[in-house]
């Protein structure tokens, strides 16, 4: 459908998508976008709960962050809805099933050139206040059972410390995310906004994403685009 058109088509069916929203609306979707980031996205392996699954989701659309990477083995990756707000809606969820998904979601966000930091205390770990994301950044965080699987632990490039003055291990996945993404939102604000924020490209395929979302019948209005340009055959 849509996602297949370039981007100056896109920023065509954009025009024809406004008219049909508020200025409201139009408006939201650019304050958002003007904070929107992937320069840092978030993974997470098996989670179960779906309590947890809807708190990350919150925390990364809260934070500004755009893309979720879940791994799904065991368990199918659900999002509570009550605790996630709606947050769902506003973020871009990409699953990897079973075991060999680890392995490809470790392996794609390094091609795409990610810096892979497996969130566990680790022998040879850096501590969260001393990590700076200089360059664009994978967080993975494990289940709540197995932690961070040993595929991540091998392949990961940095191993980060929340630090704790408890007697208590370790934080609550959906906490460690929420602390490790406020930390990170903190250092990116000081940080160039060229370096983290959105291409016009990827500010423009989001608007469509999130403007046809919002319309009752969508597909009238995409199919009429596709005609009028002659590109119905790409239907």
């Amino acid at each position: 459908m849509w996602q297949s058109l370039n981007y100056k088509q896109q920023c065509e069916l954009w025009n024809d998508v406004s008219v049909f929203l508020t200025d409201e609306r139009k408006e939201l979707f650019e304050r958002l976008l003007e904070n929107r980031t992937r320069h840092v996205v978030i993974a997470v392996e098996d989670i179960f709960h779906e309590h947890n699954s809807g708190a990350l989701v919150r925390s990364a659309e809260c934070f500004g962050i755009q893309d979720v990477h879940v791994m799904e083995d065991e368990n199918n990756f659900k999002v509570q809805r009550g605790m996630a707000m709606g947050a769902e809606h506003w973020v871009s969820i990409k699953s990897h099933k079973a075991e060999v998904g680890i392995v490809s979601c470790v392996d794609e966000l390094k091609e795409n050139d990610y810096t892979i930091v497996a969130a566990t205390p680790h022998h040879n770990d850096i501590e969260l206040p001393d990590f700076i994301p200089d360059n664009k950044t994978a967080f993975f965080f494990g289940s709540e059972k197995a932690g961070v699987s040993p595929i991540v632990m091998e392949k990961a490039d940095v191993h980060l410390r929340i630090p704790i003055y408890g007697a208590t291990e370790s934080f609550n996945v959906s906490v460690s995310s929420a602390l490790i993404l406020q930390d990170m939102r903190a250092k990116l604000a000081k940080m160039n906004k060229e370096i983290w924020q959105l291409s016009n490209e990827e500010q423009v395929f989001l608007k469509l994403e999130w403007g046809l979302r919002t319309l009752k019948k969508p597909k009238i209005l995409v199919t009429d685009f596709y005609q009028r340009k002659g590109l119905s055959q790409l239907l």
